[in-house]
């Protein structure tokens, strides 16, 4: 597994290396939908998705074939899991490189093809979700079946462009994945699952490859493509855990994964309670307040520079949020009602900071600057 994820690392970051030298610079000019959530000045590579998965596809397909013609050393027990993974994301993944490389491709289109992916892994892969821990609701679960393929279709359909909306500082969906994949391998291997772990594992080190050359100096971006790849692969690798393995609270991918969820959940009410479009882009999200409000004053006299800075501090912060769910994720990771609790804590922690930074009151020590 060790090696499997030095070489999705270096395949990523040669990958990302490249895109980065010769891409033309036309690949990262902005469209007349980018500028409300544009944070960076000059033209940036927006496809950096094609390095990751250049470095998880590498590291898979190499999995499967020490699992199938070496006599699995590893014990990982893929049995063509990895390839069919794959094929279930490649739909939304081109799709988003597509959209990367023209910035044509409409909201819905987008939504149709990371919904395609959805069916793919319900009839495929046979991903459901058959419990949510709850008696009622896992009783009506158990009277129609249909309703947890349901969630599982959506889970697949939105996770990628939950990710998307996040994706709008350097470095912060790609260290949001980072620490979800971490925890989720963490997880499968105290249920003994190591197949999963390995994809876990390998795609966070793809992750890694790009970040080097996306965090701080946002030399490259993931683009709708890379945020597609996380956002795929996370939500088959949560589906699956909780799927197989009883022992796993479904409530720990969901808090796992409650600040992008419930980012997007929040956006969606936000705008259609003042009549605009939930696929209509804006700066309010979350991430642009903490940039506007808190991260508000650098000490530098090039314009773009100030930005770039403003930019890369923006996202640690955001890191510290994701830490703060993910931990408890992990240390209760088979207790449904604490897990259920610290969701809730979150929503209404979410909810009230993002009204202060609205409003303005934002404490002052965290304005505070050297």
């Amino acid at each position: 597994m060790l090696l499997l994820s030095l070489l999705a690392f270096v395949v990523s970051l040669v990958a990302a290396g490249a895109i980065v030298r010769w891409s033309p610079g036309r690949l990262g000019e902005c469209g007349p939908h980018d500028p409300p959530q544009r944070f960076h000045e000059g033209n940036v590579p927006r496809i950096g998705g094609i390095a990751l998965l250049a470095g998880v596809a590498f590291s898979w397909l190499l999995a499967w074939v020490e699992t199938m013609y070496f006599n699995d050393p590893a014990r990982l027990r893929l049995d063509g899991q990895a390839l069919t993974w794959l094929v279930v994301m490649l739909p939304a993944v081109l799709g988003g490189v597509a959209e990367d490389l023209t910035q044509r491709l409409s909201v819905r289109f987008r939504l149709a093809l990371t919904a395609t992916a959805g069916l793919m892994a319900v009839s495929w892969l046979g991903l459901s979700v058959p419990r949510v821990g709850l008696p009622g609701l896992d009783l009506l679960l158990q009277m129609a079946p249909w309703l947890g393929a349901a969630i599982a279709l959506v889970a697949v359909a939105g996770l990628p462009h939950a990710f998307n909306i996040i994706d709008g500082y350097n470095g912060l969906a790609a260290m949001v994945a980072i620490v979800v994949c971490l925890a989720l391998a963490h997880v499968a291997l105290q249920v003994d699952d190591r197949a999963l772990a390995m994809l876990m594992v390998t795609t966070a080190a793809a992750t890694l490859g790009f970040l080097v050359w996306n965090y701080p100096y946002g030399m490259v971006f993931a683009g709708d493509g890379g945020a597609y790849v996380w956002g795929v692969v996370i939500a088959l690798a949560s589906l699956s855990l909780v799927q197989r393995h009883p022992q796993v609270s479904p409530w720990f991918p969901v808090l796992l994964l409650i600040y992008p969820v419930w980012e997007t959940l929040f956006s969606m009410y936000r705008k259609l309670r003042h009549g605009v479009s939930p696929g209509v882009a804006d700066a309010l999200h979350f991430h642009q307040l903490i940039y506007r409000r808190i991260v508000s004053r650098v000490f530098h006299d090039d314009a773009s520079r100030t930005m770039l800075m403003r930019n890369s501090r923006t996202s640690p912060y955001l890191w510290g949020l994701t830490l703060l769910t993910a931990v408890p994720a992990v240390l209760f990771w088979n207790r449904t009602w604490v897990l259920l609790g610290f969701c809730l804590l979150f929503v209404v922690g979410y909810v009230m900071a993002y009204l202060a930074l609205v409003r303005f009151r934002v404490p002052s020590f965290l304005r505070r600057r050297r």
